[in-house]
């Protein structure tokens, strides 16, 4: 691995972490909003130095050690959450990038796969029943929907012929894929807020019967971790949504990155909006949906593209 690689990877996960401690403040301050408050404004102007306060707080605070917990994977699960987020973000289709993974799509869902473990460990190694049966609840979810979001993937990888980032996202610059498959993108979208554990599918973390669910013994560094692994997830499956359905860096004939990164705000604005505006499910509903919906129908108008692309090019 070359010097440049390196410091391409640093400067990467530096500006991935303080894009996720702006996020931060941009949710607070949409909830705030929201619910006809200001939310923080006091830290800096408007409250811009929030994130970093909270930051310097949190890791400067003493690291609880509860007695009953298993201590190598309690301490494990945070660290192995926030490397995994970082490691999707490898994966953004730059123009300007030296190099890229010929098979990223692959990379995406092992790593995404590999996910689950870091909620589940946190939620063992804690031993309290609450974190259990979050992690449970998760574990089941992120699973299920995992099946949707892969067969999803396969209608990109059919239309553009790559298992590359960089190359789907340039077979649909000019021609959205959103357009030959609405359907599709908003089962996707539905699919990410759920694998990503986010509102109105926060069913891990559900504060009204399980106390904050897997992350409930875990306090200063341990839950930064967790909460930045979180919101890093939040922003990849934006990336990813723009990059499959939206066009990319694509828009009305025009292409670069800066594109990309507005469609990336605009998705990650509606993953707030979204926790601002739904109710909870129940958790029966949420297994129904992807099981007895998305699923079948997924399985179904894949049949259909891949029989189609097969007698056209017949």
């Amino acid at each position: 691995m070359t010097l440049s690689t390196i410091l391409s990877v640093l400067i990467t996960f530096i500006c991935v972490l303080l894009a996720v401690a702006f996020f931060t403040l941009l949710e607070r301050k949409g909830l705030g909003y929201s619910q006809t408050r200001k939310g923080p404004n006091k830290v800096g102007p408007m409250g811009i130095f929030q994130p970093l306060a909270d930051a310097a707080k949190l890791f400067t605070k003493e690291t609880s050690k509860p007695a009953s917990v298993n201590q190598s994977p309690y301490f494990l699960a945070p660290v192995l959450s926030m490397i995994l987020a970082l490691l999707l973000w490898e994966l953004y289709p730059s123009e300007e990038a030296n190099n890229y993974f010929l098979l990223g799509v692959l990379f995406f869902l092992c790593v995404s796969s590999l996910n689950v473990y870091g909620t589940l460990l946190a939620g063992w190694a804690s031993n309290s029943k609450y974190a259990l049966l979050g992690a449970i609840r998760a574990v089941a979810q992120t699973i299920s929907y995992e099946i949707s979001l892969a067969l999803i993937l396969l209608f990109s990888l059919f239309m553009s012929g790559s298992f590359s980032f960089n190359e789907i996202k340039s077979s649909f610059d000019q021609i959205w894929l959103l357009f030959l498959l609405a359907p599709i993108a908003l089962i996707w979208f539905v699919s990410s807020l759920a694998e990503t554990n986010r509102a109105p599918f926060d069913f891990a973390e559900g504060e009204s019967e399980l106390v904050s669910g897997f992350n409930i013994e875990y306090g200063a560094s341990g839950f930064a971790l967790i909460f930045m692994a979180e919101y890093a997830n939040i922003l990849v499956m934006s990336l990813f949504t723009a990059t499959l359905f939206f066009g990319g860096s694509g828009l009305f004939f025009t292409s670069n990155d800066s594109i990309l990164g507005v469609k990336i705000l605009f998705f990650a604005i509606v993953f707030i909006w979204a926790r601002t505006t739904l109710p909870r499910f129940r958790y029966d509903l949420l297994m129904n949906l992807t099981w007895k919906a998305f699923l079948p129908f997924s399985l179904g108008s894949l049949v259909f593209i891949s029989g189609a692309m097969t007698m056209l090019s017949i």
